[in-house]
């Protein structure tokens, strides 16, 4: 039983975390020109400083309930702050790229421990009649973090430098530390519960070497067959867990999962779905600098109206899937979407800022609605013995596609640029690199439309049983 202080402000102490994470999501993004600046590398090859992060976060969310239930809430949530405010601080330190992935891997421990665990602690700390009210309260941050991230990401690097948008985290990490110590109960699961190692082995490895695969031939750190035979190590990895997950009587992620014909088509939706999507916040800040010419703190600023257009669209959600159904709303709002990243080629140096805002608000809308849509069919048909498992693998799922789309979007840009000299320390003109990334969103678009498939293998009246409850996409 928890004493009212530690019921009153519990949710104070995740929310916090919350915060953290969705911060750093974002605010990142609208300083990588400026970062690469400042450690010699050229600014359309840092995805690497964003996909550390994302893929570290999808290969710890597995292990972050069984970390939890054997060491306890408090212990893992303080380890997570911890780890994500020293990874933190690593990264401000960073004197080159390579120093920088290694602490964006640091903090991504931290990171996918953060709301997890947090989350779990209010699941097993209130009843359930309370619950609803409580985890709203929660995201609450994660919309907040994502408003305030970019045009702050932008600020710091104008007025300060760019390793202010690792060290803010310091303060609220060290907030969070006292307050978890006074807050956080200390609560454990099944003692004797066992964690699939081999199959967190063979799956984590199969999620890194597709992944360096694909960076390495967007990049071309590596030689293209060495980066080619890591992509087929990396699904030979992946089916080597499929065939354990078959045989293995508590697999880290059950095939039973995919028994359910609406999580079957939500969570591959997802994965492509997500590819252009996920790589926007990634691409857009960097084409409003580097393509369009525009200062950190005007790029920041132009990227709110994406995060407006996503929490209005809350409102009408779930209306709008009851109305027409998930699978009408799922494949016309796929094609919109992926029409809508195409449309970002037709944005030039002469197009008016306002329209840009405008833009990117019908975008914010369209790709907020992908995302309800998408997690209510993926988690809506699961029952209480496969929630947690089909929760954990959709963030998994999640995480991977955009850590995917990012790398794919640095190979497009790698790719497209390649007839142009770019120099090393940038000075890139901004006139001459825009059809560069015209070419990448016209590919990205295409990427994210062709999901639209997999949702038309939906019937007409399918979906979870019951009128749509509408899932954050945090």
């Amino acid at each position: 039983m928890l004493d009212p202080a530690t019921k009153r402000l519990l949710p104070w102490v995740v929310a916090i975390a919350f915060f953290m994470q969705t911060l750093d999501g974002t605010i990142l993004n609208t300083t990588l020109p400026t970062m690469a600046k400042d450690l010699g590398e050229s600014p359309l090859r840092m995805q690497s400083v964003v996909i550390a992060y994302m893929l570290t976060v999808a290969l710890f969310i597995p292990a972050s309930g069984w970390l939890a239930d054997r060491f306890g809430t408090r212990r893992a949530f303080l380890a997570a702050i911890v780890l994500f405010s020293f990874g933190s601080l690593l990264c401000a330190l960073s004197p080159s790229l390579p120093w920088l992935v290694a602490a964006r891997v640091l903090q991504g421990v931290g990171g996918a421990l953060l709301l997890p665990v947090g989350r779990l602690s209010i699941l097993r700390a209130y009843p359930r009649a309370e619950l609803l009210k409580v985890l709203s309260f929660v995201t609450i941050p994660g919309l907040v973090g994502p408003l305030l991230g970019p045009p702050l990401g932008g600020w710091l690097v104008e007025v300060a430098s760019w390793h202010w948008v690792f060290l803010i985290n310091l303060p609220v990490g060290v907030v969070g530390v006292f307050a978890s110590l006074r807050y956080m109960p200390d609560l454990r699961g099944a003692a004797d519960q066992r964690f699939d190692w081999p199959g967190f082995v063979l799956f984590s490895l199969g999620l890194v070497l597709v992944t360096l695969g694909l960076q390495g031939l967007g990049e071309h750190a590596i030689s293209a067959p060495l980066s080619i035979l890591l992509v087929i190590g990396g699904l030979a990895a992946m089916a080597a867990y499929w065939v354990h997950a078959a045989r293995a009587d508590k697999p880290l992620f059950s095939l039973s999962l995919f028994q359910i014909p609406a999580f079957s088509v939500g969570i591959l939706g997802n994965l492509f779905a997500r590819l252009g999507s996920g790589a926007m916040p990634f691409l857009t800040p960097l084409f409003l600098q580097v393509g369009l010419g525009y200062s950190p703190s005007r790029a920041g600023l132009t990227m709110v109206p994406t995060v407006i257009g996503a929490m209005l669209i809350k409102f009408v959600a779930e209306r709008v899937i009851n109305r027409f159904g998930y699978r009408r709303v799922l494949v016309f709002n796929t094609l919109l979407l992926g029409c809508f990243i195409a449309g970002f080629s037709l944005v030039d140096r002469d197009t008016p800022h306002a329209a840009i805002l405008v833009y990117l608000g019908l975008f914010g809308i369209c790709n907020s609605m992908q995302f309800t849509a998408m997690n209510t069919l993926t988690l809506g048909d699961l029952d209480d013995a496969r929630a947690s498992g089909g929760n954990s693998l959709l963030s998994v799922v999640m995480q991977l596609s955009m850590s995917l789309g990012v790398a794919a979007a640095g190979a497009l840009l790698a790719a497209f640029a390649m007839p142009i000299v770019i120099p090393i320390a940038s000075d890139i003109g901004p006139s001459n690199l825009v059809h560069t990334f015209h070419a990448t969103y016209i590919c990205m678009g295409a990427l994210s439309a062709l999901a639209a498939g997999i949702f038309f293998q939906l019937g007409r009246g399918e979906g979870p049983s019951g009128p749509a409850t509408v899932i954050d996409e945090s």
